[in-house]
């Protein structure tokens, strides 16, 4: 099975840009940087990069996972920190609380839109914290697409994905830590009522289950996909399990 996101490559108009955000005030450490490339370390599994292209972007959505019980604290440092915090009509931070979860979203300076969220669910001792965020994982990543059931068909038949509720809007499709949030093309992505559209992305599902990658491949004759204008690729990640090794035990709604 799918364990999480090992890698998201999108695309910016500036790395200098996107390094004062993720670098400088997020203090994701940089892994790799040329002057059209760089590509930060999210936690020990999973990277965020970005290429410089001259072309118009289109805004991503994006969700970092952090501690329920550092919530409050995380959320104050983040207001704090200088990012674009997320606003409303009337002109009020755009949070999130439930008697379960807790979120806050912001922005980078492609216009991605970016979220720390919370669950009282997630064991919070599994996982290393990192970073201020104190990042467990990325959790969710949007896929705007012209079909919802298609898409997350694709995604439940060839990746093994699943989903606890089939609906034609909008629906999470759900491996491990790894959460696609499929979206029909157009929807408003809620903070801000922007529209959902499809973006250039690249991303990389890893898993520590070579059994699970020897099926996809010999099923497809490919670990490579090409979906709408999304590159999906999926990667063994042995050194994922061999660090957490009670981690297949969780929940799929880790």
């Amino acid at each position: 099975m799918i364990t999480h996101f090992s890698n998201i490559e999108l695309q910016t108009l500036s790395i200098e840009g996107v390094k004062q955000v993720y670098a400088d005030i997020l203090q994701f450490p940089i892994v790799k940087q040329t002057e059209t490339y760089i590509q930060f370390q999210i936690t020990p599994f999973t990277t965020i990069s970005f290429k410089e292209l001259l072309e118009p972007i289109v805004p991503i959505h994006l969700a970092f996972q952090v501690p329920y019980s550092l919530f409050d604290e995380i959320a104050l440092w983040l207001i704090q920190s200088g990012v674009q915090i997320l606003k409303d009509k009337e002109g009020e931070k755009v949070t999130y609380h439930s008697p379960i979860s807790k979120a806050v979203y912001f922005k980078d300076c492609d216009g991605n839109i970016l979220e720390i969220i919370s669950h009282e669910y997630v064991q919070e001792d599994v996982l290393q914290k990192n970073g201020p965020l104190q990042v467990l994982y990325v959790r969710e990543v949007g896929f705007p697409v012209p079909s919802v059931p298609m898409f997350r068909e694709w995604l439940k038949n060839t990746l093994q994905m699943k989903t606890i509720h089939d609906q034609d809007i909008f629906n999470f499709v759900i491996a491990g830590t790894a959460h696609v949030v499929v979206v029909k093309e157009g929807r408003p992505w809620i903070p801000i009522d922007m529209r959902a559209l499809m973006p250039s992305m690249s991303i990389t599902f890893g898993t520590p289950d070579l059994e699970f990658i020897q099926k996809v491949q010999k099923k497809e004759n490919t670990l490579h996909f090409k979906q709408y204008s999304y590159s999906i690729t999926l990667k063994y990640t042995p050194e994922f399990l061999d660090s957490i090794p009670k981690y297949l035990h969780l929940p799929l709604s880790l």
